[in-house]
């Protein structure tokens, strides 16, 4: 099997795990965590049983492409992105564990420094489209902001907006009410959550709009770092962004989007019953899917994964 079509499913690595999500194993190394992109799927908050070949590769090296180009806003968790045999020979001898690691790690995994999590959900969109357009046709407004009226599906906002929720471990997250603030202790640094939100969704917009891209909207985790508010997790990827090409961008109607759409689609279609075990994708849907996440890498970086 070729490198493009094999699919890593888990990490299983000797180290001591400090939070299996959705998609990423992190593990515990002390001062450090190293983060593995698997090829993990989810949608309608099930993983799925097929993997998505080379989608672990392009989340980790297009969220250390973005934490590279936002430094001069802030700093953030990155250490190094195990991109060679040397990088995962250093990681390896760090963990003190010489068994169980595979080449297979290479490209899709990076070493980061602990932060001390704040847990929320920092959503920025210039769009309207997904949840937000749901709750403007209930309500007028996206969270607590009220909206000018009449507006249409993917339409652009007068100015993005911020509508942080809550990041539950279990179950759905749900939008920030002032009691959480107040709960969580983020009172005195939601503001500046929200401006470092706004800005690195400004310059990512701005630096994706001139290569054919419309992000829609995005996702920010912080942490602090040495007393220092920093990026960490992932940071615009095709799972934590809305992006869109440009050229067939139009107003009214739903966008195609540089992501998992064709999972959701197909399982929308398929007759599954949520809840039950999911099935596995047929090949078409999961060539489709893989193309679309290595075509926004390409047309981000200006590289081929």
């Amino acid at each position: 099997m070729s490198d493009d079509a094999a699919v890593l499913m888990s990490a299983d690595l000797p180290l001591p795990s400090f939070r299996r999500g959705k998609v990423r194993d992190v593990y515990d190394l002390g001062h450090r965590l190293l983060i593995v992109s698997t090829d993990r799927v989810s949608a309608f908050d099930v993983v799925l049983p097929s993997g998505i070949p080379g989608k672990g590769k392009v989340l980790t090296q297009l969220s250390a492409f973005w934490f590279g180009k936002t430094a001069h806003i802030l700093p953030n968790h990155v250490v190094k992105v195990v991109d060679s045999g040397a990088v995962l020979d250093e990681v390896r001898s760090l963990s003190g564990h010489n068994e169980g690691w595979s080449d297979a790690l290479i490209g899709r995994s990076m070493l980061v420094t602990k932060a001390e999590r704040i847990p929320v959900e920092c959503i920025v969109r210039g769009y309207m489209s997904g949840s937000a357009w749901a709750e403007y046709r209930e309500t007028g407004k996206v969270g607590s902001i009220p909206l000018p009226s009449g507006m249409k599906e993917s339409q652009e906002f007068p100015r993005p907006i911020f509508t942080p929720t809550t990041k539950a471990d279990t179950g759905h997250d749900r939008p920030l009410v002032s009691e959480d603030i107040e709960e969580l202790g983020i009172r005195d640094i939601y503001e500046e959550l929200a401006e470092k939100s706004l800005l690195v969704y400004g310059y990512a917009r701005d630096y994706a709009s001139d290569r054919g891209i419309i992000i829609a909207d995005t996702k920010f985790e912080f942490g602090f770092i040495d007393g220092r508010l920093s990026l960490i997790d992932e940071l615009l990827t095709p799972d934590s962004s809305r992006f869109w090409e440009a050229d067939r961008y139009e107003v009214g109607r739903p966008q195609p989007s540089y992501d998992k759409q064709p999972v959701r689609d197909w399982l929308s279609g398929s007759g599954w019953a949520e809840g039950s075990p999911a099935p596995v994708l047929p090949p078409e849907v999961i060539e489709g899917t893989a193309r679309r996440y290595r075509e926004v890498y390409r047309r981000l970086t200006g590289r081929e994964m």
